[in-house]
């Protein structure tokens, strides 16, 4: 009894989401697309970011545990696979190949190696962090900018409602009513892209922050410890 009292008070007018599109102005039509596919793009890339950190931590705790357990350096990297190497084990392999080219067909060290090593993982640390960082900007754009392509997806659907009442010479809620929906509707997915993308922006960025940190921290370590090694062949 109630849905028939609300269909005949709206004149049998569809409001779902399917009767909003297809009813809207083509305008508004395509701000609702560029929305949606914005939203699912944001959230793909929020799955994809949250699931790759986490295998990341494991990966760094899972080498920090074998580089600091005391076994050979070049067991270490003749052990590392090809492929499919965490960010923390390629600083290390650019580490330890800058290593082995510190030294001539002799043995002697080539004079000079403690930079060419440190400036060779801050480069490699730096690649790994702009990877990490990849794709966040999207999602902060996302965040900044949804809501207003929703509010000019509203202004138009009001535009077209004052244009409905302008033609029709009618002020009756059924003919207002259609246009506001929509408008409404385009604001509403403006929201609905930006706020999961706002915060999942802030979580991520502060999670590829922390294992930035702890590549640099790494690489502090990883050096210092050459730097030690390569004193002692000095000598």
């Amino acid at each position: 009894m109630e849905t028939t009292a609300v269909d005949a008070l709206s004149g049998g007018i569809d409001f779902s989401v399917l009767g909003l599109f297809t009813r809207a102005h083509w305008v508004v039509q395509a701000v609702i697309i560029l929305l949606l596919l914005a939203s699912f793009w944001s959230w793909a890339i929020i799955i994809e970011k949250i699931i790759r950190y986490r295998k990341m931590k494991r990966a760094f705790a899972s080498f920090e545990d074998e580089f600091w357990s005391g076994a050979s350096l070049d067991d270490l990297y003749t052990g590392l696979p090809d492929d499919k190497r965490s960010p923390i084990e390629r600083v290390f392999a650019a580490g330890m190949k800058e290593w082995r080219r510190s030294f001539e067909a002799g043995g002697a060290l080539i004079s000079g190696a403690n930079q060419r090593i440190d400036r060779t993982m801050s480069v490699a640390v730096d690649r790994e962090s702009e990877e990490l960082e990849s794709w966040m900007g999207f999602l902060a754009t996302v965040g900044a900018i949804a809501p207003f392509i929703g509010l000019f997806g509203t202004v138009w659907g009001i535009k077209n409602s004052f244009e409905a009442i302008a033609v029709s010479q009618n002020t009756n809620l059924s003919v207002v009513a259609p246009g506001i929906a929509e408008a409404l509707f385009a604001t509403a997915l403006g929201l609905l892209a930006a706020i999961p993308a706002v915060i999942a922006y802030n979580l991520l960025s502060d999670r590829a922050s922390r294992l930035s940190n702890r590549l640099d921290a790494f690489a502090d370590e990883f050096s210092t410890l050459l730097s030690r090694q390569l004193e002692r062949r000095a000598r």
